[in-house]
């Protein structure tokens, strides 16, 4: 095994969007009868709950089903000027202070426009992630920035890095999409860019074996099931000091639509021996 890759670093999530076809509750129930032990929680979900049950209540299903939430799905249109950008923050205020009551701490705020954009437009969008910053800080959340393939904004792991590191906001931090890193524009070799524990949570896909004309924002693989060489991203990613859950969030209709147990059980059949074979589980 690489020194790079230390045993026990990382751990499997699995992101609600994934099951998303199916109640908070159910979701969660059939991640903890397959195993699972880590959750990302997604914001419609959790709206569904609370119109019955309160965030106490979500909490506490968590816990007793012996799951962790660490991150939720957030808010995009907030690093990139745009005319939504105030409603954006807004909802992000409200996700945040929703977040705290249910024990997260992470945030997930995504950049998939497709608008144009200039030079001078990226200075503002220095000035957006403070402000993002600033409105997270008091509930104790971190605002993790997504790049997205096919963004104009922040596509790439080196726009994100060099955004998050002019911001220099201790509450904005950079975060990697397996899925969007692999079929976007980033390079393998972005990742040397990293310095030390700067990435704050990664999700964690696929790239299906099609041509790359023909990739789309759904077109992700569970982890082992496609082309990309995840072992080398994840030895890479514990040679820079991640440390955290990896969050399986995928989008096929026939995976958000099956038996919450059933999708964990041939997720984790597939994705750990990605992470045994990467010396990170």
């Amino acid at each position: 095994m690489p020194l790079s890759a230390a045993a026990g670093t990382m751990h499997l999530c699995l992101h609600q969007t994934t099951s998303a076809g199916s109640s908070f509750r159910a979701s969660l129930e059939g991640y903890a009868r397959a195993g699972i032990r880590y959750v990302e929680l997604i914001p419609p979900l959790v709206d569904e709950f609370l119109k019955h049950e309160s965030a106490a209540s979500a909490k506490r299903l968590v816990a007793d089903l012996g799951l962790k939430a660490v991150s939720m799905g957030g808010v995009r249109g907030l690093a990139e000027p745009n005319s939504g950008r105030a409603e954006a923050l807004e909802q992000l205020k409200r996700i945040a202070s929703l977040a705290a009551e249910l024990g997260i701490d992470h945030v997930v705020c995504p950049c998939g426009t497709t608008d144009k954009f200039t030079t001078e437009d990226y200075a503002r969008g220095v000035e957006n992630l403070r402000e993002v910053g600033d409105v997270v800080r008091p509930s104790g959340v971190t605002a993790m920035l997504e790049f997205m393939r096919g963004s104009t904004f922040i596509g790439t792991l080196p726009t994100s890095l060099k955004m998050t590191r002019q911001a220099a906001h201790p509450s904005v931090r950079p975060m990697l999409d397996c899925y969007h890193f692999w079929a976007g524009l980033s390079k393998f070799e972005d990742l040397d860019l990293l310095r030390n524990g700067e990435i704050h949570h990664v999700h964690f896909q696929d790239v299906p074996d099609i041509p790359r004309e023909q990739l789309d924002g759904a077109t992700r693989e569970i982890p082992g099931e496609g082309v990309s060489p995840l072992v080398r991203i994840l030895r890479k990613l514990a040679e820079k000091g991640y440390r955290g859950p990896l969050s399986v969030e995928l989008f096929y209709p026939q995976l958000q639509n099956g038996d919450p147990y059933e999708v964990a059980r041939r997720i984790r059949g597939k994705a750990e021996p990605v992470l045994e074979q990467a010396g990170v589980l």
